[in-house]
């Protein structure tokens, strides 16, 4: 490589692939391959190899807006940061604190999302402060620090999956959300393990699969409890792991059993030798993997969906144990460190709970404040964009565009336009940010030095490899200045607790970490540069408490629980969990499901993506996938208009018809606005203990649009 090269990752998935990036003659940079990264070892999809793309400043934002006469019109950064101030201040002398929403996003680094959240309720004083990152695999996690007292993503690296007996992928289509890493799963059939895809559509990962289960939308919770039951009946069970390193059994066999293959048949519409077969590969190697992505997850039942896979892994001993275990495949870029550092409504860096006293008490101590001033929690994601317009006034977003992205998001939409005033901090015009009454345009991943947490609960650092075009800063300069002029309503300024040097933010939120279950505090800017990422968690001291004595400190955790699980007596939990229906079933007037996703060449809500051109060539535009037998019902033809109507609302787009989705399902991907926009369907129900609302499964009916 040449010596100019920098070493960094991908702005977009939870992969977080290595790059190098070399300059270009003329200004802009390159994207080279790295193959000692041992994620992708060099692979990199079309998002990644295009990502510079976004850094043109064609492409990109490069002065701050604000509204005047119904338009957004370019400002200087005093005028516009005065008129955020102005606007958050007002709100909260009128209205309260909490009359201040604050609403951030997974892509966001660490540092950024550490100092949004301290910005929230120490300047702001607000507990309505939540992120995009609910909306992703927030069930995964409830349903983690459930059964196993943490939750991190993946609990060992993505270099064990090929060396398993069977892994069990449910509800993700990676061959398509996260191409590097088909190479785990292709490696693991070549060394003689088998790959059993759960997905109502025939997915290019599917077509991968040695077994391919295609459930109803909705049912993956009966679908696991059912394989569960044949796990009891045909005597698989390790009773002793069970009786050694597990609680709760006979509650969650009780109710697996209450789900017999045939009942489950009818629920799933997956037949009985198909459960069996399932069950045989699973059972028969040493080492066997579930990994969960957002199929299960994003339903109004996502926690139990979860729960009962866990269980199964957990009846069979494959938790805790090398070259096994339960994971979930993380979507965004720092979905995983975004949860742990502060973003969400109940959380504190670290991945403290905010209603805990001495998690209060550590963090207070820190940012130097009275535990007593911090606000409790707040409302969820989707709760929280609820409420815009009636108890919230004004909103500070950054890295998010939920006018796309969010569920029932007319109504969304709607709700955001209510505000009295809106601030948006983005790289891109997005359509969310194009309703803002203040727009900064902020640095991108290229432009700037921080760290992300992937998947597998590596912390990388990303280094800056290009200046930001003149006019653009960062978000952490964004925070510093908002700090200096707003003051904490209590006559301080506490700017200097907003530095805008990334490592000096690290090194706080390394001291703010420390002793939570998200420790980082052995981590440091040195360690992440030397060496290919660092897994959390990672203290400071030994488990004596002695300072480390190695240069390197302690090694990181690749593999948790091998010798207990993070709870009080160290055994994971079972917990009880039965089936129950989607919030919105299929009737008369609705008589088919509708569940959304992503293709390979976008990225979410595609405000990034929709810029490149390479990508637009390849996915140009919203579709509705259906089969050809809906397709003869309604006369449409491939690439015909048709509407899809949900209780919601509409949304048009053309059919691409195929074999490979169910006749009573319908599949649309949600990267786009207007009249394709998918998640004007989607049903906003949410799941009672995650809060994650149902994308995955709603009523809808499918009508042809006559010319």
């Amino acid at each position: 490589m040449p010596n100019s090269a920098t070493p960094t990752h991908c702005p977009y998935c939870a992969l977080q692939c290595g790059m190098n990036l070399t300059p270009l003659q003329g200004g802009g940079v390159a994207v080279v391959e790295r193959p000692d990264f041992p994620v992708n070892k060099g692979a990199l999809c079309g998002k990644g190899r295009t990502a510079p793309a976004v850094l043109d400043s064609g492409v990109r934002l490069t002065s701050p807006l604000v509204r005047s006469g119904g338009t957004l019109v370019p400002a200087t950064w005093d005028e516009a940061l005065d008129r955020v101030a102005e606007g958050l201040a007002r709100t909260r002398t009128e209205h309260g604190p909490d009359a201040c929403g604050v609403f951030g996003g997974g892509g966001l680094t660490n540092e950024k999302a550490y100092s949004l959240g301290k910005f929230a309720r120490i300047v702001l004083g607000t507990s309505q402060i939540d992120y995009n990152g609910r909306f992703c695999m927030s069930s995964a996690a409830a349903a983690g620090i459930k059964a196993f007292g943490l939750d991190r993503g993946l609990p060992f690296p993505l270099e064990d999956i090929p060396r398993t007996g069977c892994v069990i992928l449910v509800g993700s289509n990676l061959a398509e959300t996260m191409p590097p890493s088909l190479r785990f799963f292709n490696e693991l059939r070549e060394n003689g393990g088998t790959l059993v895809v759960v997905d109502p559509r025939r997915t290019k990962t599917a077509e991968q699969a040695d077994l391919h289960l295609a459930p109803r939308p909705g049912t993956d919770l009966a679908l696991a409890l059912g394989l569960l039951h044949l796990v009891v009946a045909e005597g698989r069970v390790d009773e002793e792991y069970v009786q050694e390193r597990t609680a709760g059994w006979e509650d969650a066999r009780a109710a697996a059993m209450a789900h017999w293959p045939e009942y489950v048949e009818r629920i799933t519409g997956v037949s009985v030798p198909e459960l069996r077969e399932a069950v045989r590969l699973f059972c028969e190697p040493e080492h066997a993997m579930v990994l969960t992505a957002r199929g299960p997850e994003q339903q109004s039942k996502g926690t139990d969906t979860v729960g009962a896979w866990i269980n199964l892994c957990l009846a069979t001993g494959r938790a805790g144990r090398p070259l096994s275990g339960y994971g979930c495949l993380t979507g965004q870029g720092n979905g995983q460190g975004g949860r742990e550092h502060g973003q969400k409504a109940d959380q504190l860096p670290g991945y403290r709970k905010l209603d805990d006293p001495a998690a209060r008490r550590h963090v207070a101590e820190v940012w130097g404040v009275d535990p007593d001033s911090l606000p409790g929690p707040g409302r969820s994601a989707y709760e929280l964009l609820d409420a815009l317009g009636s108890d919230i006034k004004s909103l500070l977003l950054m890295g998010s565009n939920p006018v796309v992205s969010a569920p029932r998001a007319a109504h969304i939409e709607e709700r955001i336009k209510s505000l009295d005033f809106l601030a948006v901090c983005d790289v891109v015009l997005s359509e969310t940010a194009a309703l803002a009454d203040v727009v900064l345009p902020v640095t991108q991943w290229a432009e700037e030095t921080g760290t992300t947490t992937n998947l597998e609960g590596r912390v990388l650092l990303r280094r800056r490899a290009i200046g930001p075009p003149e006019g653009v800063r960062s978000d952490l300069e964004v925070m510093h200045e908002l700090a200096a002029r707003l003051g904490d309503g209590k006559g301080t300024a506490p700017e200097k607790g907003f530095p805008t040097d990334p490592e000096e933010v690290f090194e706080e939120l390394r001291r703010a970490s420390a002793g939570g279950p998200a420790d980082y505090s052995g981590i440091t800017y040195r360690r992440l540069a030397e060496e290919d990422g660092v897994f959390w968690p990672c203290p400071a001291v030994s488990a004596t408490g002695e300072e480390a004595k190695s240069a390197a400190g302690h090694p990181g955790t690749p593999r948790l629980f091998l010798d207990r699980f993070a709870t009080p007596d160290g055994r994971a939990r079972f917990v009880p969990v039965s089936h129950r229906a989607a919030a919105e079933e299929p009737d008369d007037e609705y008589p088919v499901l509708l569940t959304t996703g992503r293709v390979v060449a976008q990225y979410q809500s595609g405000a990034q993506t929709r810029r490149v051109a390479e990508l637009n060539a390849a996915a140009p535009g919203p579709f509705v996938e259906l089969h050809p037998r809906l397709a003869a019902r309604l006369g449409a033809a491939e690439g015909d208009p048709v509407a899809v109507v949900s209780r919601r609302g509409r949304a048009v787009a053309p059919a691409r018809i195929t074999t490979g989705i169910r006749p009573d399902t319908v599949f649309m991907p949600f990267h786009w606005p207007g009249e394709g926009r998918a998640n004007t369907l989607t049903n906003p129900a949410l799941d009672p203990t995650s809060r994650m609302p149902e994308f995955k499964a709603c009523a809808v009916r499918v009508e042809a649009v006559k010319s």
